[in-house]
Protein backbone atom coordinates (compact mmCIF):
# COMPACT_ATOMS: atom_id res chain seq x y z
CA UNK A 1 0.00 0.00 0.00
CA UNK A 2 1.25 3.35 -0.88
CA UNK A 3 2.18 6.16 1.83
CA UNK A 4 -0.21 9.32 1.27
CA UNK A 5 1.65 11.64 0.62
CA UNK A 6 1.69 15.39 2.24
CA UNK A 7 3.05 18.95 0.57
CA UNK A 8 3.92 21.16 3.36
CA UNK A 9 4.67 24.74 2.36
CA UNK A 10 6.81 26.80 5.04
CA UNK A 11 8.14 23.57 6.04
CA UNK A 12 10.60 25.51 8.38
CA UNK A 13 9.02 27.34 9.90
CA UNK A 14 6.36 27.07 13.16
CA UNK A 15 3.35 25.59 11.54
CA UNK A 16 4.69 24.17 8.85
CA UNK A 17 7.54 22.03 10.93
CA UNK A 18 5.06 21.37 13.13
CA UNK A 19 2.51 19.17 10.29
CA UNK A 20 5.64 17.67 9.30
CA UNK A 21 6.54 16.31 12.59
CA UNK A 22 2.63 14.86 13.37
CA UNK A 23 2.32 13.80 9.83
CA UNK A 24 5.78 12.14 9.51
CA UNK A 25 4.80 10.67 12.65
CA UNK A 26 1.47 9.39 11.39
CA UNK A 27 3.52 7.61 8.51
CA UNK A 28 2.73 10.02 5.67
CA UNK A 29 5.22 11.30 3.38
CA UNK A 30 6.05 14.32 3.60
CA UNK A 31 7.25 16.91 0.61
CA UNK A 32 8.54 20.33 2.17
CA UNK A 33 8.62 23.35 0.06
CA UNK A 34 10.52 26.14 1.57
CA UNK A 35 13.20 28.68 0.17
CA UNK A 36 13.94 29.79 3.96
CA UNK A 37 13.17 34.05 2.53
CA UNK A 38 12.37 34.26 6.25
CA UNK A 39 16.28 34.81 6.96
CA UNK A 40 15.45 37.54 3.45
CA UNK A 41 13.05 38.90 5.29
CA UNK A 42 14.23 39.22 8.64
CA UNK A 43 17.91 38.80 8.52
CA UNK A 44 20.07 35.97 10.19
CA UNK A 45 17.78 35.99 13.78
CA UNK A 46 14.76 35.16 11.32
CA UNK A 47 16.83 32.33 9.14
CA UNK A 48 15.16 28.61 9.54
CA UNK A 49 17.74 26.32 7.66
CA UNK A 50 18.61 24.98 11.48
CA UNK A 51 15.04 23.86 11.61
CA UNK A 52 15.22 22.29 7.85
CA UNK A 53 17.89 20.21 8.68
CA UNK A 54 16.76 19.31 11.82
CA UNK A 55 13.45 17.95 9.99
CA UNK A 56 15.61 15.74 7.26
CA UNK A 57 17.44 14.47 10.35
CA UNK A 58 14.57 13.49 12.29
CA UNK A 59 12.14 12.42 9.33
CA UNK A 60 14.02 9.66 7.29
CA UNK A 61 10.30 10.11 4.83
CA UNK A 62 10.57 14.03 4.89
CA UNK A 63 11.58 15.08 1.56
CA UNK A 64 13.18 18.85 1.15
CA UNK A 65 12.87 21.42 -1.34
CA UNK A 66 14.26 24.57 -2.04
CA UNK A 67 11.20 26.14 -4.13
CA UNK A 68 9.92 29.28 -3.58
CA UNK A 69 6.05 28.98 -4.00
CA UNK A 70 6.14 32.98 -6.01
CA UNK A 71 8.11 30.50 -8.70
CA UNK A 72 4.37 29.07 -10.77
CA UNK A 73 6.31 26.61 -13.27
CA UNK A 74 8.51 24.79 -10.66
CA UNK A 75 5.36 24.75 -8.52
CA UNK A 76 3.15 23.77 -11.08
CA UNK A 77 5.92 20.75 -12.28
CA UNK A 78 6.35 19.38 -8.70
CA UNK A 79 2.84 19.31 -7.83
CA UNK A 80 2.20 17.84 -10.96
CA UNK A 81 5.26 15.05 -10.09
CA UNK A 82 4.16 14.50 -6.40
CA UNK A 83 0.76 14.28 -6.94
CA UNK A 84 -0.01 14.90 -3.42
CA UNK A 85 -2.94 13.66 -1.14
CA UNK A 86 -3.04 16.87 0.76
CA UNK A 87 -1.40 20.49 0.78
CA UNK A 88 -0.84 22.10 3.44
CA UNK A 89 -0.15 25.99 2.75
CA UNK A 90 1.90 27.94 5.38
CA UNK A 91 4.42 29.63 4.00
CA UNK A 92 4.02 33.74 4.31
CA UNK A 93 5.52 36.72 4.12
CA UNK A 94 4.19 36.95 8.05
CA UNK A 95 4.99 40.61 9.09
CA UNK A 96 2.30 43.71 8.59
CA UNK A 97 4.77 46.00 9.87
CA UNK A 98 7.56 44.41 7.44
CA UNK A 99 4.86 44.66 4.44
CA UNK A 100 4.72 48.22 4.04
CA UNK A 101 8.46 48.23 3.36
CA UNK A 102 8.62 45.59 0.48
CA UNK A 103 4.89 45.54 -0.87
CA UNK A 104 5.23 43.83 -4.38
CA UNK A 105 7.16 41.00 -2.22
CA UNK A 106 4.22 40.49 0.54
CA UNK A 107 1.32 40.39 -1.88
CA UNK A 108 3.46 38.24 -4.94
CA UNK A 109 4.21 36.02 -1.83
CA UNK A 110 0.70 35.61 0.17
CA UNK A 111 -1.23 36.35 -2.68
CA UNK A 112 0.19 35.45 -6.08
CA UNK A 113 1.96 32.22 -4.23
CA UNK A 114 -1.10 31.05 -3.11
CA UNK A 115 -2.76 31.62 -6.18
CA UNK A 116 0.12 29.17 -7.85
CA UNK A 117 -0.39 26.55 -5.42
CA UNK A 118 -4.30 26.57 -5.65
CA UNK A 119 -4.23 26.40 -9.30
CA UNK A 120 -1.99 23.29 -9.39
CA UNK A 121 -3.75 21.96 -7.25
CA UNK A 122 -6.79 22.14 -9.23
CA UNK A 123 -5.00 20.96 -12.34
CA UNK A 124 -3.29 17.71 -10.98
CA UNK A 125 -5.23 17.02 -7.45
CA UNK A 126 -8.53 18.50 -7.09
CA UNK A 127 -9.76 15.94 -5.20
CA UNK A 128 -6.79 16.85 -2.39
CA UNK A 129 -7.62 18.92 0.64
CA UNK A 130 -6.15 22.48 0.82
CA UNK A 131 -5.62 23.71 3.85
CA UNK A 132 -4.18 27.69 4.14
CA UNK A 133 -3.03 29.24 6.90
CA UNK A 134 -4.42 32.67 7.07
CA UNK A 135 -4.25 34.98 9.70
CA UNK A 136 -6.90 37.26 12.09
CA UNK A 137 -5.85 40.46 10.19
CA UNK A 138 -8.25 39.32 7.54
CA UNK A 139 -10.62 41.42 9.89
CA UNK A 140 -8.25 44.19 9.79
CA UNK A 141 -8.81 46.66 12.84
CA UNK A 142 -12.63 46.22 12.70
CA UNK A 143 -12.88 44.56 16.03
CA UNK A 144 -11.29 47.71 17.30
CA UNK A 145 -14.65 49.34 17.10
CA UNK A 146 -16.34 47.18 19.25
CA UNK A 147 -17.17 48.22 22.86
CA UNK A 148 -14.04 47.99 24.69
CA UNK A 149 -13.62 48.03 28.47
CA UNK A 150 -10.07 48.65 30.43
CA UNK A 151 -9.31 46.54 32.82
CA UNK A 152 -6.30 46.57 35.57
CA UNK A 153 -3.57 44.47 33.22
CA UNK A 154 -5.49 44.46 30.04
CA UNK A 155 -8.44 45.50 27.85
CA UNK A 156 -11.36 43.14 26.90
CA UNK A 157 -14.75 43.03 25.22
CA UNK A 158 -17.38 44.39 26.96
CA UNK A 159 -21.35 42.69 26.06
CA UNK A 160 -22.16 39.98 23.74
CA UNK A 161 -18.21 39.43 22.35
CA UNK A 162 -16.74 39.06 25.68
CA UNK A 163 -18.09 35.29 26.15
CA UNK A 164 -16.45 33.73 23.04
CA UNK A 165 -14.46 36.34 20.81
CA UNK A 166 -14.35 36.98 17.26
CA UNK A 167 -16.31 34.61 14.99
CA UNK A 168 -15.95 33.77 11.48
CA UNK A 169 -18.45 35.98 10.45
CA UNK A 170 -17.20 39.08 11.21
CA UNK A 171 -17.28 41.53 8.67
CA UNK A 172 -13.55 42.25 7.23
CA UNK A 173 -13.64 44.52 4.65
CA UNK A 174 -14.13 48.72 5.27
CA UNK A 175 -10.99 48.89 7.91
CA UNK A 176 -7.25 49.20 7.88
CA UNK A 177 -5.25 45.65 7.34
CA UNK A 178 -2.18 46.66 7.15
CA UNK A 179 -1.06 45.86 3.40
CA UNK A 180 0.07 42.03 5.21
CA UNK A 181 -3.64 41.89 6.23
CA UNK A 182 -4.91 43.25 2.63
CA UNK A 183 -2.40 40.01 0.43
CA UNK A 184 -3.73 37.55 3.14
CA UNK A 185 -7.31 38.29 2.79
CA UNK A 186 -6.77 38.01 -1.23
CA UNK A 187 -4.99 35.14 -0.64
CA UNK A 188 -7.90 33.85 1.51
CA UNK A 189 -10.75 34.84 -0.36
CA UNK A 190 -9.01 32.98 -3.45
CA UNK A 191 -8.92 30.01 -1.67
CA UNK A 192 -12.39 30.16 -0.67
CA UNK A 193 -13.18 30.73 -4.15
CA UNK A 194 -11.47 28.05 -5.56
CA UNK A 195 -13.43 25.40 -3.15
CA UNK A 196 -16.86 26.65 -4.50
CA UNK A 197 -15.87 27.23 -8.15
CA UNK A 198 -14.30 24.23 -8.74
CA UNK A 199 -16.21 22.26 -5.70
CA UNK A 200 -12.12 21.69 -4.20
CA UNK A 201 -12.03 20.79 -0.06
CA UNK A 202 -10.19 23.88 1.02
CA UNK A 203 -10.05 25.98 4.14
CA UNK A 204 -8.73 28.86 5.43
CA UNK A 205 -7.77 28.86 9.43
CA UNK A 206 -7.62 32.68 10.43
CA UNK A 207 -4.95 32.15 12.92
CA UNK A 208 -4.83 34.04 16.31
CA UNK A 209 -0.96 34.09 17.56
CA UNK A 210 -0.24 30.80 16.28
CA UNK A 211 3.35 29.85 19.01
CA UNK A 212 5.69 27.45 20.11
CA UNK A 213 8.99 26.10 20.65
CA UNK A 214 9.96 26.02 16.96
CA UNK A 215 9.24 29.75 16.35
CA UNK A 216 12.13 31.69 15.82
CA UNK A 217 10.53 34.88 17.27
CA UNK A 218 11.98 38.45 16.03
CA UNK A 219 10.85 41.93 16.87
CA UNK A 220 8.41 41.98 14.13
CA UNK A 221 6.41 38.96 14.33
CA UNK A 222 6.01 36.18 16.36
CA UNK A 223 4.97 37.57 19.84
CA UNK A 224 5.51 35.28 22.22
CA UNK A 225 9.08 33.77 21.30
CA UNK A 226 10.41 36.84 20.57
CA UNK A 227 9.01 38.19 24.19
CA UNK A 228 10.68 35.39 25.83
CA UNK A 229 13.79 35.68 24.61
CA UNK A 230 13.86 38.95 25.07
CA UNK A 231 13.33 38.30 28.52
CA UNK A 232 16.12 35.42 28.62
CA UNK A 233 19.04 37.90 26.70
CA UNK A 234 17.96 40.90 28.92
CA UNK A 235 17.02 42.83 25.62
CA UNK A 236 14.69 45.97 25.69
CA UNK A 237 11.27 44.70 24.50
CA UNK A 238 9.25 47.35 22.30
CA UNK A 239 5.17 47.63 24.01
CA UNK A 240 3.83 49.91 20.78
CA UNK A 241 0.63 51.78 22.30
CA UNK A 242 -2.27 50.82 24.20
CA UNK A 243 -0.68 51.04 27.48
CA UNK A 244 0.36 47.52 26.77
CA UNK A 245 -2.61 46.11 28.01
CA UNK A 246 -3.45 44.65 24.08
CA UNK A 247 -4.72 41.07 23.98
CA UNK A 248 -3.88 38.13 21.71
CA UNK A 249 -5.12 33.97 22.29
CA UNK A 250 -2.04 32.21 21.86
CA UNK A 251 -2.68 28.32 20.35
CA UNK A 252 0.33 26.04 20.35
CA UNK A 253 1.34 24.48 17.07
CA UNK A 254 1.13 21.28 17.97
CA UNK A 255 -3.13 22.13 18.45
CA UNK A 256 -3.24 23.62 15.09
CA UNK A 257 -1.36 20.64 13.39
CA UNK A 258 -4.02 18.45 15.17
CA UNK A 259 -7.14 20.99 13.54
CA UNK A 260 -5.28 20.05 10.34
CA UNK A 261 -5.49 16.40 11.00
CA UNK A 262 -9.00 16.58 11.60
CA UNK A 263 -10.21 18.29 8.48
CA UNK A 264 -7.81 16.15 6.09
CA UNK A 265 -9.39 12.77 7.71
CA UNK A 266 -13.22 14.97 6.69
CA UNK A 267 -13.03 18.03 4.44
CA UNK A 268 -15.39 20.28 3.75
CA UNK A 269 -15.59 23.06 0.56
CA UNK A 270 -14.78 26.32 0.97
CA UNK A 271 -14.62 26.44 4.92
CA UNK A 272 -13.12 28.90 7.06
CA UNK A 273 -12.44 28.80 10.46
CA UNK A 274 -10.51 30.83 13.10
CA UNK A 275 -7.76 29.29 14.94
CA UNK A 276 -6.62 30.15 18.21
CA UNK A 277 -6.87 29.79 21.77
CA UNK A 278 -9.76 31.48 22.64
CA UNK A 279 -10.53 33.55 25.59
CA UNK A 280 -9.23 30.61 27.67
CA UNK A 281 -5.76 30.92 26.44
CA UNK A 282 -5.39 34.75 25.68
CA UNK A 283 -3.00 37.16 27.55
CA UNK A 284 -2.14 41.03 27.53
CA UNK A 285 1.53 41.81 27.08
CA UNK A 286 2.17 43.09 30.61
CA UNK A 287 0.71 39.79 32.01
CA UNK A 288 2.81 37.71 29.61
CA UNK A 289 5.80 39.89 31.12
CA UNK A 290 4.74 38.46 34.34
CA UNK A 291 4.33 35.37 33.20
CA UNK A 292 7.61 34.98 32.06
CA UNK A 293 9.23 36.40 34.99
CA UNK A 294 7.66 34.02 37.24
CA UNK A 295 9.04 30.97 35.40
CA UNK A 296 12.57 32.55 34.65
CA UNK A 297 13.12 34.47 37.48
CA UNK A 298 14.16 37.28 35.02
CA UNK A 299 12.70 40.92 34.92
CA UNK A 300 11.40 42.38 31.69
CA UNK A 301 13.14 45.18 30.60
CA UNK A 302 11.07 46.91 28.25
CA UNK A 303 9.80 50.73 25.95
CA UNK A 304 7.02 52.01 26.11
CA UNK A 305 5.89 53.97 22.59
CA UNK A 306 2.86 55.30 22.78
CA UNK A 307 1.89 55.40 18.82
CA UNK A 308 0.34 51.94 18.25
CA UNK A 309 1.32 50.19 15.14
CA UNK A 310 -1.33 50.76 12.19
CA UNK A 311 -4.31 48.12 11.99
CA UNK A 312 -3.32 46.53 15.34
CA UNK A 313 -5.90 44.94 17.19
CA UNK A 314 -6.35 46.05 20.84
CA UNK A 315 -8.22 42.94 21.57
CA UNK A 316 -8.42 39.77 19.62
CA UNK A 317 -9.33 36.49 20.89
CA UNK A 318 -10.90 33.53 18.69
CA UNK A 319 -14.49 32.06 18.88
CA UNK A 320 -13.56 28.00 18.62
CA UNK A 321 -17.29 27.14 18.45
CA UNK A 322 -17.68 26.29 14.83
CA UNK A 323 -14.39 25.23 14.81
CA UNK A 324 -15.45 22.66 18.10
CA UNK A 325 -18.94 21.83 16.65
CA UNK A 326 -17.54 20.25 12.94
CA UNK A 327 -14.64 18.52 14.90
CA UNK A 328 -15.74 17.46 18.11
CA UNK A 329 -12.79 15.73 18.91
CA UNK A 330 -10.44 18.37 18.52
CA UNK A 331 -9.52 19.83 21.39
CA UNK A 332 -6.90 22.28 22.69
CA UNK A 333 -4.06 20.80 24.65
CA UNK A 334 -1.53 23.11 25.71
CA UNK A 335 -2.63 25.81 28.28
CA UNK A 336 -0.74 29.62 28.42
CA UNK A 337 1.78 28.24 31.34
CA UNK A 338 2.65 25.15 29.36
CA UNK A 339 3.28 27.15 26.26
CA UNK A 340 5.59 29.67 27.64
CA UNK A 341 7.48 27.14 29.42
CA UNK A 342 8.34 25.44 26.26
CA UNK A 343 9.20 28.42 24.43
CA UNK A 344 11.13 29.21 28.20
CA UNK A 345 13.65 26.00 27.67
CA UNK A 346 13.85 26.07 24.01
CA UNK A 347 15.30 29.40 24.17
CA UNK A 348 17.41 28.81 27.64
CA UNK A 349 18.89 26.11 25.83
CA UNK A 350 19.89 27.86 22.88
CA UNK A 351 21.15 30.76 24.81
CA UNK A 352 23.17 28.26 27.34
CA UNK A 353 25.00 27.14 23.90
Amino acid sequence: MKKKKIVVTGSGGLIGSEVVSYFSSRGYEIHGFDSNQRSVFFGPSGDISWNIKRLTRLHADYKHYSTDIRDRAGILAQIDLIRPTAIIHAAAQPSHDLAARIPFDDFETNAVGTLNLLEAARRFCPESPFVYLSTNKVYGDKPNELNLIELESRWDYEGAYASSGISENFPIDQSKHSLFGASKLAADIMVQEYGRYFGMPTTCLRGGCLTGPAHNGVELHGFLSYLVKCNLQSKVYKIYGYKGKQVRDNIHSFDVASFISHFIEAPRIAEVYNIGGGKENCISIIEAFALIESISGRPMISEYINDAREGDHIVYYSDLRKARAHYTEWTITRDLNSIFREIYERWSNIHSD
